[in-house]
């Protein structure tokens, strides 16, 4: 499965500006690229919003070959309620720990030389003070289930992920699709799996040729499909295949930035008639 690659995790942002100064100034990464849409996506890229809406990715380097962050932002949602299934991301930088200090950002030491940091919205992030390593700074995604065996089944057995690690006391275990990628980390937990309105999703790329078979085989299994196969245009890109797929433990089935975000005057017409932002 070396022809398969972690691309990027989606993240719901209720603020443009502090999200990208965190991202940008405390992280480090970069603007990879931004896109502006009137309506919402169909394969709900930004969750269940008709409205207006920007996607930006960021990261460390290339999409191409780094794992990178999405961030997407609906005009006038100022908020989102987090749920449990996203646990944080882990990235090797010394660099970020002291852009952090820099700014006073607050850190907290977890582990020997290694620090959580919260981004706007609450979204955990773990770095380790160390040089990153030449191909990605981003280590792993660490998302929670509900139940281990049948997760590690889909992901494994079905998605063709390879299992780096597996701690049964723990209750975790670390995949992927190869040594140099970024991994995912799959953490049980008690009870059920909460997205609330910010929930997120990862993204993997492989081969278009494969997705048809991919796709009949959750069928087969009869596992859930959020989003069948589907073809989205990219601004400045190839047109892109995607099927939306369902962890099994998942209880619902279970440059342009700056000018884009000098132009949003949400902010200022929500202020003006002294009315909220509302919450996702």
């Amino acid at each position: 499965m070396a022809t398969r690659r972690a691309l990027h995790f989606v993240f719901k942002v209720g603020n443009r500006f502090q999200t990208v100064h965190f991202f940008r100034d405390v992280l480090g990464m970069k603007v990879l690229r931004h896109e502006e849409f009137e309506e919402g996506c169909k394969a709900a890229c930004n969750g269940p919003y008709d409205g207006k809406w920007s996607k930006t990715m960021v990261g460390f380097g290339p999409e191409d070959d780094h794992f990178v962050a999405e961030l997407t932002y609906n005009y006038g949602i100022g908020d989102y309620k987090l749920g449990n299934d996203f646990m944080g991301i882990t990235l090797a930088s010394s660099h970020a720990v002291s852009n952090a200090r820099k700014l006073e950002w607050p850190l907290s030491e977890v582990e020997e030389e290694v620090f959580e940091i919260e981004a706007p919205g609450g979204y955990k992030f773990y770095l380790h003070n160390r040089t990153p390593p030449q191909s990605d700074p981003v280590l792993k995604v660490t998302l929670a289930v509900s139940d281990l065996q049948k997760s590690l089944n889909y992901w494994s057995n079905l998605l063709g992920m390879k299992v780096y690690e597996q701690d049964e006391e723990k209750e975790r275990a670390l995949l992927g699709y190869a040594d140099n990628q970024c991994k995912l980390e799959l953490q049980g937990i008690k009870g059920s799996i909460d997205h609330a309105a910010a929930f997120g999703r990862i993204a993997f790329s492989c081969p278009q040729k494969e997705l048809p078979d991919l796709e009949d085989l959750m069928k087969r299994e009869n596992q859930k499909i959020l989003t069948p196969l589907v073809s989205l245009d990219t601004p400045g890109k190839a047109t892109v295949q995607v099927v939306i797929l369902a962890d099994p433990m998942d209880p619902e089935g279970n440059k342009f930035l700056d000018d884009a975000m000098a132009a949003d005057k949400s902010d200022e017409w929500f202020s003006k008639r002294n009315k909220p932002k509302a919450s996702g």
